[in-house]
């Protein structure tokens, strides 16, 4: 196919099917591009035909593991991404210069945090500030503040990314803990040699309790773990079920009557919070509200790493 005169072709080409267009490009697939971007499979494929057509191009073409770009596409991807940059920071200036308190704060944290510590704080801050619609998103991967997935992050790490701002609020102490029902089967762990011997709840997939109790001068593999879940919610279920020690955070954990403190001799290193929003929307009144509002709430949480110890 030869491709038409591009200031031809562009006539027949919008943002919404290049971004349709890059999530098929970096997914590899209809189906999860879809879920990317929230649109149904047919609208997605109906974008890549209809740009297809405008530009006179084949962009992907279809194999067992899914679309693979052709080589026009692949030409095509670089300046498709620019445009991603430039609608993305034409964005975030247009939102950095609205001055209305009211509106949408879009609001990204692990689905621990989202699940257990900020249900109370915007529970308040929905009294405060009733003009200002939340957007919760919980989730354990990095949204991308830049492309407006959204407007504030609570991290468990200090950012990197460029062009955002940040705000060390809190360190949130970590404990261990069991059911009384298993201490009293198993018995209080008083040492590391005691506390060696207990069922520990474990990860899967990830090798950070694996690494703490390293750290600690305990040698676990992930076979010693009769249990193991990556979802943290799930695992800390499993022990409140009495299916062995796990560690939690201390503000959550002494807030759970079904569990108590136990091993009060180990120090687990405390998972600092950070606060970041994109440098042009920090000013925004009702994000920064938003913002100061997390800010005052976790440095006011209850942090003493050895209440409530069982």
């Amino acid at each position: 196919m030869q491709s038409c005169a591009i200031q031809d072709c562009m006539e027949n080409v919008d943002w919404w099917r290049i971004r349709s267009f890059l999530a098929v490009a970096e997914t590899g697939s209809l189906s999860a591009a879809a879920r990317a971007l929230n649109l149904s499979q047919p609208t997605l494929g109906r974008h890549i035909a209809e740009l297809e057509s405008g530009l006179n191009l084949i962009l992907f073409t279809r194999t067992a593991r899914g679309l693979v770009q052709t080589a026009a596409a692949k030409a095509l991807v670089p300046h498709a991404m620019a445009m991603r940059d430039a609608a993305a920071k034409m964005s975030l200036v247009a939102a950095g210069h609205d001055e209305t308190m009211s509106g949408t704060v879009r609001l990204t944290a692990s689905r621990v945090v989202a699940n257990y510590i900020l249900p109370a704080m915007l529970a308040q801050f929905r009294q405060m500030e009733p003009n200002i619609q939340i957007e919760l998103v919980p989730s354990d991967s990095s949204e991308n503040l830049l492309f407006r997935e959204a407007d504030i992050a609570v991290r468990m790490y200090r950012p990197t990314q460029l062009n955002v701002i940040t705000s060390h609020v809190c360190d949130l102490p970590m404990g261990l803990y069991a059911t009384p029902a298993y201490i009293s089967q198993h018995g209080t762990p008083q040492n590391f040699d005691d506390l060696g011997a207990h069922e520990f709840v474990g990860f899967d997939r990830s090798d950070a309790i694996i690494s703490i109790m390293r750290n600690m001068g305990l040698t676990r593999v992930r076979e010693d773990f009769n249990l193991r879940c990556d979802d943290q919610i799930v695992y800390w279920s499993l022990v409140r079920a009495g299916c062995g020690i796990g560690g939690m955070q201390t503000v959550i954990a002494d807030a759970e009557p079904g569990v108590v403190r136990v091993a009060q001799f180990i120090t687990l290193p405390a998972l600092p919070i950070w606060l970041t929003a994109a440098e042009e929307l920090r000013q925004t009144p009702r994000i920064r509200r938003v913002f100061d509002h997390l800010s005052h709430s976790f440095k006011a949480l209850r942090l003493d790493p050895l209440a409530a110890i069982g």
